[in-house]
Formats: structure tokens, C-alpha cells, sequence
């Protein structure tokens, strides 16, 4: 004998009839909280209503099943209403699945994993993503280049357009899982009927099987190939950036989405330039003369030579800044600066008459310096010079 069915779902709810999807949720997850068995020690009474409770909730959050409640009363669940539709039987408290429950507490999914109905097939796996590595001159970092790339990476296979059947042949509904991807289990607990979800072992969560594989690639749907591809490197990176270029990684099998492919660049140095961010610097060696007396000189830069007047008296250490002759911003307009830093050199194996020369400066400047050296122990010190 079937038991009978509450008669008013939404006075069990404690709801109007005209109740919003979120109102029926809030008004069960306080009920629910009330009657669980967990709460109440597992009263047969309370417990009893739990499931009342429940089987409303589960007919009027769903749309299709609320209207034949509304057209049809409690019955209709049942699969007895005129229309002659199918829902869940009294002791189906839980057709939806845990995640149900879950979700009217918590707003998302079961913690224990897929439970419910069909959820779709898995369908292919996407690619990985690969990563290879170019080399750039400082010149191609700083103002940018297209560099080609080769690597062998898995491609679509050409022969059978990446479904990895037979030319001629196509894959077939995988009879285990009904072209779901996955084998549903069915247990019974003390909160009802359980339903979870384990991948399909026959066609691996695809849905499909291969009856006649395609001959080049074996089924897998894709092949491994030397392919080339010419990156646009754009202005003003450095050594250690990666670049993203989506959908050019290894092809998924059967099918499946491409991943991503990452060049990281490597820079080689610049024999008289270094990089500070978007700066660049440069040493620029001043022989004393020049450093006093002052000089005119042509500076090579990236951008080609540019004149830079040293003034007279300038000290090592001091530094000119030659604005926008730096390293482009990535993805913005201007570019950083070049600076000059002043390194003074001491003259060193001065000839006799370079060394008269500087003790009469050094004399009329009236600044001591030491005496000039002689004999034996001169010729030994300018040996190892």
C-alpha cells in the first residue's frame, strides 16, 4: 500500500503560491534545519515530516515539476497525474540528489562529490601547454622583432580531422554509459536514494568509442609534428618575459581544445649598455684632459651617434641623461632615457716627457706630488708595468 502524499506542498513550506525560487529555498532551509534527524535525535515523527518537507521542496524548486503540481496536485509527483508524466515516488524524497540538499543550505554543490542525475559526457581532454624558448639581441628586445619558432608539438591529425576514426568511419555512442561519459551508482542511505557518478571505464569519460581507429594516428585523433610559428615580439622587453600565444599549445586528443604556448625570451647582453628598467646606461671613460679641459664628442647610441658636450672641470661620477634614447614601454607610448655616466681615467706609463710635463702643472698649481723616481729601482718598477 502506498503511503499517502501531503496535500499542500506549499503550505508545508509555509509559502504563498505565487512564491519566488529563492523564497522556497529560504523557507526549507529553516524548516530543514528544524527536522533533519541529525537535529532531533531521529525522531520517526520528525523524521517522517523531514521527508515531506523535503519531497516539497524538491517538486517546487523545479519548474517543470511545480506546474504539474500546480495542474495536477501531489499525485503528479508520483507519475499518476493526467497528463500521464513520471515524477518521483514518496520514497523518492532525494530525486534530485544530495547536491540538492547541499545547495539549499550552502548555494553550491555537494561536498562529497557528483551526486544526481545525468550531468553530460566529459567530452575530450584539452592539451597541455608547451614552452620553448628564444634568444634575442639586445637590439630586437629593445625595439621589438618577429622571431621564428620550430618545436614538435602534438597537431590535429589531418587525416581524420581529429576524431580519431577511420576515414570512411565515424565514433559510435558508447553503449556502457549511453554516451554520458559516466557510470551512475545507486545506493540507498538513511536520507534516501544517493546517486554518484564515476567516469566511464570503456570510453574514458568521452561518451564514444572507435570501432576502426584512423590508421595515422591511431585513434587519438592527433600526431606529433615539427610545426613553425613567427612570434611578434613587441618593443622594450626584457630577459626572463614570456609571451602567451593561446591555442598554439599541443592539440587535445579527439578533438580536444589546444593549450597555450609560452616563449620566454632570453637577451643577450650589450657590450656597453646596460638596462635599469626602461633606462639604459652607459660608461663613458673621459681621459683626465678631456675632463678638465672639456671635449666635444659623438656618443653611439641605439638611435645612431649623437654629440655630447663635456664641460670643462667634469668629475668622474657625474652623469648626462639624454632624454626619450632609452627602451620603449611595452604596450604604451615613450620610452625611457639613456644616462651617461662619467668614469675619469689616470693616465698611467707616462713617457718623460708626459711626467714633466704634469710636475710643471703640478707646480704651478703649487699641489705636492711625489719626487720623480731613478736608478735601479725605476727601471725595476717600469719592468713590471
Amino acid at each position: 500500500m502506498s503511503q499517502a502524499l501531503p496535500t499542500d506542498f506549499y503550505a508545508l513550506l509555509g509559502v504563498d503560491r505565487n512564491a519566488t525560487e529563492d523564497e522556497i529555498k529560504r523557507a526549507y532551509r529553516k524548516l530543514a534545519r528544524e527536522l533533519h534527524p541529525d537535529a532531533t535525535g531521529g525522531d520517526p515523527e520528525t523524521a517522517e515530516r523531514f521527508k515531506e518537507v523535503t519531497l516539497a521542496y524538491e517538486t517546487l524548486r523545479d519548474p517543470e515539476r511545480r506546474r504539474r503540481y500546480d495542474l495536477f496536485g501531489p499525485e503528479a509527483v508520483r507519475g499518476s497525474g493526467a497528463a500521464g508524466t513520471t515524477g518521483p515516488g514518496p520514497g523518492d524524497i532525494f530525486g534530485g540528489g544530495l547536491g540538492d540538499l547541499f545547495d539549499a543550505f550552502f548555494g553550491q554543490g555537494s561536498p562529497f562529490g557528483t551526486t544526481g542525475g545525468r550531468t553530460g559526457p566529459a567530452g575530450p581532454t584539452a592539451g597541455g601547454d608547451a614552452r620553448l624558448s628564444v634568444e634575442l639581441t639586445f637590439e630586437e628586445a629593445v625595439f621589438g622583432a618577429e622571431k621564428e619558432v620550430r618545436s614538435r608539438l602534438p597537431v590535429v591529425c589531418s587525416t581524420c580531422g581529429g576524431t580519431g576514426a577511420a576515414p570512411g568511419t565515424s565514433p559510435t555512442t558508447c553503449p556502457a554509459c549511453n554516451g554520458t561519459g559516466e557510470i551512475h551508482r545507486v545506493r540507498q542511505s538513511i536520507l534516501g536514494r544517493m546517486v554518484t557518478a564515476t567516469v566511464c571505464g570503456r570510453c574514458h569519460g568521452m561518451g564514444e568509442i572507435i570501432s576502426s581507429p584512423c590508421p595515422d594516428c591511431r585513434g587519438e585523433g592527433r600526431r606529433t609534428e615539427e610545426r613553425t610559428w613567427t612570434v611578434d615580439v613587441p618593443a622594450g622587453v626584457d630577459d626572463g618575459s614570456v609571451l602567451r600565444l593561446p591555442g598554439r599549445g599541443p592539440a587535445g586528443p579527439r578533438g580536444g581544445q589546444a593549450g597555450d604556448l609560452y616563449v620566454q625570451l632570453r637577451v643577450r647582453p650589450h657590450p656597453y649598455l646596460r638596462r635599469e628598467g626602461y633606462d639604459l646606461v652607459q660608461v663613458l671613460h673621459l681621459s683626465m684632459t678631456q675632463a678638465a679641459l672639456g671635449a666635444e664628442l659623438a656618443l653611439p647610441t641605439l638611435d645612431g651617434e649623437e654629440e655630447l658636450v663635456i664641460p670643462a672641470g667634469t668629475q668622474g661620477g657625474r652623469t648626462f641623461r639624454l632624454r626619450g634614447r632609452g627602451v620603449p614601454h611595452v604596450n604604451a607610448r615613450g620610452r625611457g632615457d639613456l644616462i651617461v655616466e662619467v668614469v675619469v681615467d689616470t693616465p698611467t706609463d707616462l713617457t718623460p716627457e708626459q711626467e714633466e710635463l704634469l710636475r710643471q702643472l703640478a707646480a704651478l698649481r703649487g699641489e705636492e706630488v711625489a719626487p720623480p723616481e731613478s736608478g735601479l729601482l725605476h727601471r725595476i718598477r717600469s719592468a713590471f708595468r
